[in-house]
Parts: structure tokens; sequence; C-alpha cells
């Protein structure tokens, strides 16, 4: 799957902040519930306009910022 065809930025949308395609939910927002423990699962009984689809997209958009930049963690 395609992160790319399920991922938007608008910058008339959510201040221009990544979202799944046809939402308000921003991307940060999935990753935070998946850093938090939530399930896939939870996460779409708690949006649902979201499809584990979309929490892979969100996943594979991270993953494409983490190859990009990098963020210093201290040692």
């Amino acid at each position: 799957m395609n992160w790319k065809e399920r991922i938007t930025v608008d910058p008339l949308v959510c201040h221009g902040r990544a979202c799944i395609k046809g939402t308000r939910i921003m991307v940060s927002v999935i990753l935070d519930n998946l850093a938090a423990g939530v399930s896939p699962e939870e996460i779409v009984r708690s949006y649902p306009p979201l499809t584990t689809d979309d929490i892979s997209a969100a996943l594979g958009y991270a993953t494409e910022l983490a190859r990009e930049r990098v963020v210093p963690v201290p040692a």
C-alpha cells in the first residue's frame, strides 16, 4: 500500500499538518495513540472514519520522515 494515496497536506486543513485524506484526523494523532500503546483496532473504533489501512499509511509516512530527517537524541 502506498501511503501517498491516503495522506494529504493542505494549508487550509489543520494548518497544513499531514492528515488522512478526506478527514481532519492528523497523522500525529494516530502516531501519538500508537506510541501510547493503543492498538490500531482501538484507534479505528475511536475515529470511525479511519481504517487499518489509514493506520498503516500513517506509519509509512512517519517512516519516510525518519529517513529524511534526523532529530538529535541525547546519548
